[in-house]
């Protein structure tokens, strides 16, 4: 499988990137995943389903599958903090690309997502001269990048164009768990 991640402050359009993303690798016939960090609490269960009575009740974990769909949800006894590493280890390892967004300190080879200063969005410092592992960056405002790079600069805006990058360079994001042990 290959990996990249997705680094960028929020609103900068990380989820916005990854979600046309996935639709340009699949029209190329490819299957991706996506791990994404949760800075919050979340759900995806409510109450009266019979999985969330199984956790309600004590459940470690309750997988409920369909032919369509499997969904694990885990409850941990204590407050837990995984690397992303632990969370690829979860994935099926058939999938072409995982597109990770949200693990911007992460040891993965990432884009960076930015966006210039604007009445819509709050500029943020760039990440990529401090962060070596910063591959390119994704942008709609190259002329305003705040340091010069020698990194590809990418369209933002074109995912299609990204998609191809990333295949043409697919074997620099090959993941190899034992690196990561």
């Amino acid at each position: 499988m290959n990996v990249v991640a997705f680094a960028g402050y929020s609103g900068s359009g990380k989820t916005t990137l990854v979600e046309s993303l996935i639709a340009a690798l699949k029209l190329r016939g490819l299957r991706v995943s996506v791990v994404k960090h949760a800075h919050h609490s979340f759900d995806i269960d409510y109450a009266g389903k019979d999985t969330y009575r199984h956790r309600e009740a004590g459940a470690f974990e309750v997988v409920a599958a369909s032919d369509k769909r499997l969904a694990l949800i885990r409850e941990f006894e204590l407050p837990t903090s995984l690397s992303v590493h632990h969370l690829i280890a979860e994935l099926y390892d058939g999938v072409d690309w995982v597109l990770v967004e949200g693990f911007k300190d992460s040891d993965l080879l990432k884009i960076e997502v930015w966006r210039a200063p604007s009445a819509e969005y709050a500029g943020k410092p760039a990440r990529y001269p401090d962060d070596d592992f910063v591959v390119a960056i994704a942008t709609d405002a190259p002329d305003q990048l705040p340091q010069a790079t020698l990194r590809p600069v990418l369209d933002l805006n074109d995912p299609d164009a990204m998609a191809t990058w990333l295949i043409e360079n697919q074997e620099r994001f090959v993941y190899r768990s034992e690196h990561y042990a």
